[in-house]
């Protein structure tokens, strides 16, 4: 990044910006208390209930990451027509998250994941979902209501987030990537093994180590020689420009045609690493559709998964926190 464009002059220019999120949306429920003994039917915890709460989870934290950087995101997914898919409706506006992109169905659940916490101590996590792909009835009206989306709003990014729940089917992710290809739009995704190798022509690919490892069949271990090899086979299948591989505690792996680096995590103090991968794609898509330059995008989404592993539950970014973060590793 150069002395004329910071992370704040890139960070401006989100709020003009708008982002197609499509995927698996789902509920992040959180059923918190205290634990004082253990139970006398089992050598398990009791909790004494305190509250619960709901948060817009899966793709729909992505897009509360969009929206937490200053853009706009639209959301666009398939839920049930039942008393979580309608708990979930009510949700997007308190987030400030348009309802245009979801369509509801009669036959399939809103996925939940409850998570049972004391504290910030993680006891239990219990997911209601269904996991099968869209019929093809469900997969038209979806593409119709996206494709007509992308028509009308002409978005500066589309994001995939998969979380293998049956939304992003290769269908759905090989139309989406035709029409913004053919509208010069940037895509990125954040894949699952189902569907590993569908997207092919994506611009930005986030896989992780684990997922690579078994969509790959290989034996790739956190080394520069290692990643740039399996970013290699990577781009034989996908013919996609970025590779942006999220490494855990070890850091991140970014590879282009031309370059490539291994970027060190900072030293964090870890709470919690759920929602970190959302973070991590949320802020590489808007910084790809700014024009940051790569190597800058993988540090700066680096730094941004980091932060939230910081906090307990999935969370989404603090803008403020992660400029002046920046700023003072600028300064080094």
């Amino acid at each position: 990044m150069n002395a004329m464009q910071t992370l704040s002059d890139f960070a401006a220019n989100f709020q003009h910006m708008t982002v197609l999120v499509v995927g698996d949306v789902m509920i992040d429920r959180y059923l918190r208390g205290t634990v004082n003994r253990i139970s006398p039917e089992a050598p398990v915890p009791v909790l004494e209930y305190l509250q619960s709460e709901d948060r817009p989870g899966g793709a729909a934290n992505v897009a509360l990451n969009i929206r937490a950087l200053g853009a706009t995101p639209i959301l666009c997914s398939i839920i049930g027509a039942d008393q979580d898919g309608r708990a979930f409706l009510e949700l997007l506006p308190q987030s400030g998250i348009s309802d245009k992109g979801i369509v509801q169905s009669n036959v399939r659940q809103t996925t939940v994941k409850t998570r049972v916490m004391a504290g910030s101590q993680h006891l239990l996590r219990v997911d209601r979902e269904d996991r099968h792909p869209l019929s093809a009835e469900e997969e038209q009206e979806f593409l119709t209501r996206t494709t007509g989306l992308i028509n009308r709003v002409r978005p500066d990014a589309i994001l995939f987030q998969d979380y293998n729940k049956g939304v992003l089917t290769p269908r759905v992710i090989e139309t989406l990537i035709a029409e913004a290809r053919k509208a010069g739009i940037p895509t990125a995704a954040d894949p699952k093994k189902e569907n590993f190798l569908r997207y092919r022509h994506i611009t930005l690919f986030k896989p992780n180590l684990k997922e690579i490892r078994e969509s790959l069949s290989a034996s790739i271990v956190p080394e520069i020689h290692s990643l740039l090899d399996a970013c290699n086979q990577l781009r034989a299948h996908l013919k996609h420009d970025i590779s942006l591989v999220t490494l855990s505690e070890k850091g991140l792996f970014v590879e282009t045609r031309d370059e490539h680096e291994l970027i060190p995590a900072l030293p964090r103090t870890i709470t919690d690493v759920c929602g970190a991968g959302d973070t991590v794609i949320s802020v590489a898509t808007l910084a790809l559709a700014a024009g940051m330059p790569i190597r800058d995008i993988a540090e700066v989404a680096n730094m941004a998964g980091g932060q939230v592993c910081e906090k307990a539950g999935v969370v989404s970014i603090d803008l403020p926190q992660l400029l002046k973060e920046y700023d003072a590793w600028l300064s080094q």
